[in-house]
């Protein structure tokens, strides 16, 4: 008996061949840690993992020559519409690369415009069942990823082709409030009927992602408590209800970290190196950073850090007021990203009021952010709502405790411990300036602490985020959908 699980990975991001956010870490490596897990791990079994992805331009410019494996004409109202399947090997990994009118309109990736995101991942998603009938490998099981290829999920379960019988399929959400909605059209185009199912609301019987949820067999989130949250009115995106009934189908898988991406110990956009026995050499990249930003370094005096969007999901605002309102405090702050223009100049405002400890840096800046992690004490993550999050994990592995809101995966991955005894991290409660205010009053004072400090540092640096656990979690839902026992 052939002892092999086949997973297709469905999915719009994979790092390196592209990356917009953290779809891209997933693409990029849970399909490689799923491979690399040993067979004594799974009772005996192995797991051939493959990717699909849609062939942005993005793609087609980091991939010159790649090997045409098919072709085929996939149906739109009165004509159709040519597709081609390349194939590729990313570190190890077989990607099949869909490509086609659709993936030349709008940029390199994601464009925001309905119509045309849509016609390019409805197009995509027709041709991945397609595909696979083509060169002859059918999935044992089906695994897609947001709204992008979640009509997969409900073409397989509406049209069940005879080959695709024993398929089970499994769908993640990375980010409820991305449904895909304004597509409707582009659906009818391509003759895909709504759901028509009580058990959605009426609004989400025409929109992939709420189809995908319906007909998957099973539905995973990127973090237990978002698996829970998601149930809730507040967090639920009109879903809530619908989701309820699905509870014994649902569950949360916190994703891992490319721990070679994200090393001190070997990280060469450092000033120095460091790993968990030499913190010692963690202030070099303190002092640097502060000269980087023409900030007094000061080894008692705690520099905060911000890395990410500038929206309202990521509690920047209220972070903001937090500051102003802690100005009394010692403390300096580096703030990193772009985002709402409203909030992009709400940090200028902040860094014009206080010019001798704010700094805002309103721009992309991959290699900045190494050099934030490593030098900076405390990272500010007041997320509204966090499905999972990566930069506390980073922050985390280079030595620096978040200070981050109680929600999705930041509460997963934050121990917050009063005593001192366990803590990695701080967090609060509500999404509001108070309670934020009180958290890092709390984490200043454990900053005055050097031995407490350095405790937690190193317990910090010590947390497991690899994606060896987040895939075997991963394989064992795989072999239960397929009844691989």
């Amino acid at each position: 008996m052939d002892k092999t699980i086949k997973v297709l990975f469905a999915i719009t991001e994979a790092d390196p061949l592209i990356k917009v956010g953290g779809l891209g870490d997933v693409g990029g490596s849970l399909p490689h840690a799923l491979r690399a897990l040993p067979p004594e791990k799974l009772d005996g079994w192995s797991m051939d993992v493959r990717l699909v992805l849609p062939c942005h331009a993005a793609v087609h410019d980091r991939i010159l020559h790649p090997q045409k494996i098919t072709e085929f004409n996939i149906p739109r109202l009165d004509h159709t519409v040519h597709c081609e399947v390349f194939q590729y090997n990313l570190n190890g990994v077989p990607v099949y690369l869909v490509d086609g009118p659709p993936m030349l309109t709008g940029g390199a990736g994601y464009v925001g415009d309905p119509l045309i995101d849509g016609e390019k991942y409805t197009f995509y998603s027709l041709a991945i069942l397609e595909m696979c009938s083509f060169i002859g490998w059918i999935p044992d099981i089906l695994h897609t990823h947001d709204w992008h290829a979640a009509l997969a999920n409900y073409l397989l379960n509406r049209q069940r082709p005879p080959a695709w019988q024993n398929t089970r399929s499994l769908i993640t959400i990375h980010n409820l409030p991305y449904m895909g909605g304004g597509t409707e059209s582009v659906l009818y185009a391509y003759h895909i009927p709504p759901a028509n199912d009580p058990a959605l609301p009426a609004w989400g019987q025409y929109q992939p992602l709420p189809m995908g949820l319906l007909t998957a067999d099973h539905i995973t989130t990127v973090s237990p408590t978002y698996a829970r949250e998601i149930l809730r009115q507040d967090y639920g995106c009109g879903l809530d209800r619908f989701l309820q009934s699905r509870q014994d189908s649902l569950s949360g898988i916190i994703n891992g970290l490319d721990l070679e991406r994200w090393n001190p110990e070997n990280d060469n956009t450092l000033a120095a190196t460091f790993n968990v026995d030499q913190l010692n050499m963690r202030q070099y990249n303190k002092m640097a950073l502060t000269r980087e930003f023409n900030l007094d370094y000061d080894p008692a005096m705690p520099l905060l850090a911000f890395v990410g969007r500038l929206d309202m999901q990521k509690g920047i605002d209220f972070a903001i007021t937090a500051l102003r309102q802690s100005a009394h405090l010692p403390w300096q702050v580096i703030l990193l990203g772009t985002g709402s223009p409203e909030l992009e100049n709400a940090c200028r405002e902040l860094e014009r009021d206080y010019p001798d400890r704010v700094r805002a840096a309103i721009r992309f800046d991959s290699a900045l952010s190494h050099r934030i992690y490593a030098g900076s004490d405390i990272l500010l993550m007041p997320s509204r709502y966090e499905p999972c999050g990566l930069s506390q994990m980073i922050a985390m592995r280079y030595g620096c405790l978040p200070l981050a809101r109680a929600t999705g995966g930041l509460k997963d991955t934050i121990i917050d411990d009063p005593s001192g005894q366990n803590g990695v991290g701080f967090l609060f409660e509500e999404a509001s300036s108070g309670s934020m205010l009180h958290a890092l009053t709390r984490a200043l004072i454990t900053f005055a602490q050097p031995d407490t400090w350095l405790s937690m540092q190193q317990r910090a640096m010590r947390q497991d985020f690899s994606w060896t656990k987040s895939a075997l979690q991963y394989a064992q839902i795989y072999r239960q959908l397929a009844r691989f026992s």
